[in-house]
């Protein structure tokens, strides 16, 4: 993977700089903190204690148009607006920036920001939605209109084939793979005839409201 510079170690920033590390991914971590400096010098390829908001300091760094830049500033919008528009002048193809709120978000888009984060959003919204279905254990939005989830079967799906169910005829669902618990494997795209265990987890692909409908 591209070389990752994280700009703000908050506990969001912190946390993805320490992960992507542990992970292989070769990580600049940036902060004006020295103390937060010395805690992910550790966990991080390299550790910097510098003024991300300063032009020439990115420049120093020896950012790249092809790495992957991820601000993450909180509240500061004007922090976050700034190092977003010294690194669209750089050429930084992708700037990931986290903002607390909708208004931050449109800002951040019209000066150049690749990807926007509401983290606190999107943890209430997955919070959200596994009180309102149970049995959905896991989901992936790939837009407004289409999502990916990990589904429980309900009892009613135990012993019938897919192929039985009409879920694409009925609810317009499509099952893209079956994660067997037992034994453990994978099976992407199951046949007609893949009959449904209890311990199944169906991978479904549709729009969100047809797959509330089989919750």
């Amino acid at each position: 993977m591209k070389r990752v510079i994280v700009i703000g170690l908050g506990i969001f920033g912190f946390n993805i700089a320490k992960d992507l590390y542990e992970n292989g991914i070769e990580v600049i971590a940036v902060d004006k903190n020295k103390e937060i400096i010395q805690k992910i010098k550790d966990f991080s390829t390299k550790a910097i204690v510098a003024d991300g908001t300063d032009k020439e300091v990115l420049e120093s760094i020896g950012i790249q148009p092809d790495d992957v830049v991820i601000i993450s500033f909180g509240e500061d919008l004007s922090a976050s607006t700034l190092i977003t528009l010294h690194l669209k002048e750089m050429k930084v193809k992708t700037i990931i920036v986290k903002v607390p709120n909708e208004d931050h978000k449109r800002v951040l888009e019209k000066v150049g920001a690749t990807e926007l984060l509401i983290p606190e959003r999107e943890v209430a919204d997955k919070l959200a939605k596994s009180l309102i279905s149970p049995n959905v254990l896991d989901y992936l939005p790939l837009s407004e209109d289409y999502t990916i989830c990990e589904i429980a079967p309900p009892p009613s799906y135990f012993g019938k084939s897919i192929g039985e169910l009409h879920l694409r005829s009925k609810y317009h669902i499509e099952v893209i793979a079956v994660r067997e618990m037992l034994p453990e494997r994978l099976t992407l795209v199951p046949r007609a005839d893949f009959v449904i265990k209890d311990s199944d987890i169906l991978v479904v692909i549709g729009k969100e409201g047809d797959i509330q409908k089989i919750k």
